[in-house]
C-alpha cells in the first residue's frame, strides 16, 4: 500500500473496470513500465482481476477485487483529511484532475438520506453520472441514454473554485432539479470549518 501508485490505481478503478491505456491517461506521470509492473503486482496480491478479451487489437480490463474495494473508505478519509487541512490553490504548473475527485465521491461525500436522483457532472468534455439514493452515491462514466435529473457543468477552473473550502460555485452552469444540485454541491464542498469538524 505504501507504493506511490497503488492507492491511486484503486481510486481510479473505483468507478469500474478500465483498460491499461485508460489508466495511463488518468495517472499522469506514471511510465508504461511502472504501470505494468504495479498492475501485475496488484493482480498477484489479489487486489485486481485481469480480464483478457480476444479482440484485435488485444484488450485487457483491470477491475478491483472485493479486497481492494474495502480500501475505498480509506482513500476517502485521506481525501477528506487533505480537503480539511491541506487544500490550497494549485501551484504553477500543477496538474489537477477533477475526475480523480469525482471518482472518490461515493465514499467522500455524505449524501442526506432523503436525496435521490441522477446528477450529471461535466468538466470540460468529460462527463460522469452520479446516482444518489438511500444516503449513498454511485459514480460511473456517463453512458449515453442516461437521462439526468440535473446537470452541473464547468471548466476545470470552475470546478476547482466550487470544490474549494470557500465553495465558489457561481461559475458552474446548472440545469434541472435545483435542490438536487445544491445537495450535491454541499456534499462535495463543505466549508473549511465543517470539513475540519468532520475530520476531528
Amino acid at each position: 500500500m505504501g507504493d506511490k501508485w497503488t492507492l491511486l490505481i484503486v481510486r481510479d478503478l473505483a468507478a469500474g473496470p478500465r483498460r491499461f491505456v485508460e489508466l495511463q491517461r488518468v495517472l499522469p506521470g506514471i511510465s508504461t513500465e511502472q504501470l505494468r509492473s504495479r498492475l501485475n503486482r496488484m493482480v498477484a496480491d489479489g487486489l485486481l482481476t485481469r480480464q483478457r478479451y480476444r479482440e484485435v487489437p488485444p484488450r485487457v480490463d483491470y477491475e478491483l477485487t472485493e479486497r481492494a474495494r474495502e480500501l475505498a473508505p480509506v482513500i476517502a478519509e485521506l481525501a477528506r483529511w487533505g480537503y480539511a487541512w491541506a487544500w490550497g490553490s494549485p501551484r504553477p504548473g500543477e496538474a489537477i484532475d477533477i475526475g480523480a475527485i469525482f471518482r472518490a465521491i461515493p465514499d467522500l461525500c455524505r449524501v442526506p438520506s432523503g436525496v435521490s436522483g441522477v446528477v450529471e457532472l461535466v468538466v470540460n468534455e468529460r462527463s460522469y453520472a452520479l446516482t444518489l439514493g438511500a444516503g449513498a452515491a454511485v459514480l460511473s462514466e456517463h453512458r449515453p441514454g442516461v437521462e439526468p435529473d440535473a446537470t452541473i457543468r464547468g471548466s476545470q477552473e470552475d470546478w476547482i473554485a466550487a470544490l474549494s473550502p470557500d465553495h465558489e460555485s457561481q461559475a458552474l452552469r446548472v440545469d434541472g432539479d435545483p435542490q438536487l444540485v445544491e445537495a450535491v454541491l454541499a456534499a462535495l464542498a463543505p466549508s473549511a470549518d465543517r470539513a475540519r469538524a468532520q475530520a476531528a
